[in-house]
């Protein structure tokens, strides 16, 4: 395990339900590749028996098992940095624990980074999931693209393979908040994508809401572009220039025309608009203000309790 060619780093929250699966075909189809390999638990502040049953399963195969115990829940991204500080493998993989990607398509990704790829996205193929998921996914994905000109068919798809050199570079990112398929494509050369199948969820439930799939976009559409800020402030141009060119009008209308009743409410629809407008600045402004306090604080973005394999 000291120079393995590949490294598997899978987070894992609440997931005791469907670890036995997981184990089950993780480790027979990295068998199957010919390949050293390790595999990297990161358990991500699991509330159920998850973490024993990933000491159980390192006892089991501890030539190739690693398991990592966060003091807490980060999250998942944080926890797959975790992953990529302690993982050794020339090429990383990414990989859930839900098997809604199932560890037999990895093979597919190596074999696009043999094709000269340092970089090679998971692209889900008749998903599994509810109508709802699959029509926000592809709404978010579209705007997400024309904000940030990252070019991700599919970013919710956590089957994907690194380099160790882009692994190199994300580590060496010390972003407080960070998408990490997103920060690898703009440190990859050579991006592709491949079609990977995918399945309903072994067991339990999905970790994402609505809401927080919607709070995910927009960090990483604020943590990636300005536009919304350029957007923004043309918005607020414009809107100022009419503005200005609506009082004239009020003003030529009370000279010529006298003092008139008529249009009240028009004026206090024109006003709550403007006022709606001022406050999604604000939000907007916030937002990116919000990144920076996160950022000056200087925190750590994890902390690790514990470890097991490897030279830890």
């Amino acid at each position: 395990m000291s120079n393995p060619q590949l490294s598997v780093v899978i987070p894992v929250y609440n997931e005791e339900r469907g670890l036995a699966i997981l184990f089950e075909r993780l480790y027979p189809a990295l068998d199957a590749l010919g390949v050293s390999y390790e595999v990297i638990f990161i358990n991500d502040g699991s509330r159920d028996r998850s973490a024993a049953l990933l000491r159980q399963q390192y006892l089991k195969r501890p030539d190739v098992t690693r398991v990592i115990f966060l003091a807490g829940n980060f999250g998942q991204h944080m926890a797959i940095m975790s992953g990529f500080s302690h993982c050794r493998g020339e090429r990383i993989v990414t990989l859930d624990a839900d098997l809604q990607n199932p560890p037999e398509e990895i093979h597919k990704l190596l074999a696009k980074m043999d094709a000269g790829y340092d970089y090679v996205g998971g692209v889900r193929q008749q998903r599994q999931d509810a109508s709802w998921r699959r029509y926000a996914s592809w709404t978010m994905n579209r705007l997400r693209e024309r904000i940030t000109h990252v070019v991700m068919s599919d970013q919710g798809c956590m089957l994907r393979a690194y380099s160790r050199e882009i692994i190199h570079a994300i580590n060496h990112s010390l972003e407080a908040n960070t998408f990490i398929p997103a920060l690898a494509y703009t440190y990859a050369r050579h991006p592709g994508e491949v079609e990977v199948a995918h399945e309903e969820r072994a067991a339990g439930e999905s970790k994402y809401s609505l809401y927080q799939l919607i709070r995910l976009n927009f960090d990483l559409v604020t943590g990636f572009s300005l536009l919304p800020l350029q957007i923004f402030s043309l918005v607020g141009v414009s809107l100022s220039v009419l503005s200005a060119i609506f009082v004239v009008y009020l003003a030529m209308r009370r000279i010529f025309i006298g003092p008139e009743v008529a249009g009240v409410f028009t004026l206090f629809g024109i006003l709550f608009f403007l006022m709606g407008v001022i406050l999604f600045g604000i939000g907007l402004l916030g937002e990116y203000i919000g990144r920076i306090y996160l950022q000056v604080r200087q925190r750590p973005r994890y902390l690790i309790e514990s470890t097991l394999g490897g030279n830890e």
